[in-house]
């Protein structure tokens, strides 16, 4: 109820304040596991992509804005759930995998940060962690286009699902960086298109 209250409130801001373009909803799946990852230049990516999608979107947020209680209150209410950044962080590791556990869309910026040039960076090896915890997880890469100044496009291009089709015996955290690179490319793909 929060969350459709919150997302309502949020599509008005974004309708008043930016012209957002949106394309490739239409093949994104409607029931089960997914995680949906994207570039992070502005904390306006969570809102823009979960007022796009009509399927409530479980992003993960820095630690340190649950700290601030009115922030941190808005957060819970559009599902948003901690991740303490530069560490394995076990806690929302295993959240992240319930929640695709339990056929939710689970939000994910693999650069850990935002970009302040709009570069992309290299991204984190979570990605492709959470994703091989659940192999009928979706993956739908998100690339945001944009300079986020008011009364500006901002275009949003959903790529194809795809499901991770890697095997291996063992996977160190170089192997995990990998897949979570060969993922993130296609972020890539989609912001040079």
């Amino acid at each position: 109820m929060l969350y459709s209250f919150a997302r309502f409130l949020c599509k008005i801001v974004l309708k008043i304040f930016f012209n957002v373009k949106v394309s490739g909803t239409s093949d994104f799946p409607d029931h089960g596991p997914v995680i949906v990852y994207s570039n992070h230049k502005s904390m306006w990516d969570p809102v823009i992509i979960g007022c796009t999608l009509k399927r409530p979107v479980f992003f993960m947020a820095k630690q340190e804005l649950f700290d601030i209680p009115l922030i941190g209150f808005f957060l819970r209410s559009i599902n948003a759930f901690p991740v303490k950044r530069n560490t394995a962080d076990r806690k929302a590791i295993r959240k992240a995998i319930k929640l695709l556990s339990e056929g939710k869309v689970l939000g994910i910026f693999p650069e850990g940060t935002r970009s302040k040039s709009g570069d992309l960076l290299e991204p984190e090896p979570g990605l492709a962690l959470i994703a091989l915890k659940n192999r009928q997880t979706k993956l739908v890469p998100v690339a945001i286009k944009g300079n986020y100044k008011f009364f500006t496009d901002i275009e949003v291009i959903f790529g194809k699902p795809k499901m991770l089709d890697i095997k291996a015996e063992r996977y160190t955290s170089q192997i995990l960086k990998d897949i979570s690179a060969q993922l993130f490319e296609e972020v890539h793909i989609l912001m040079t298109s």
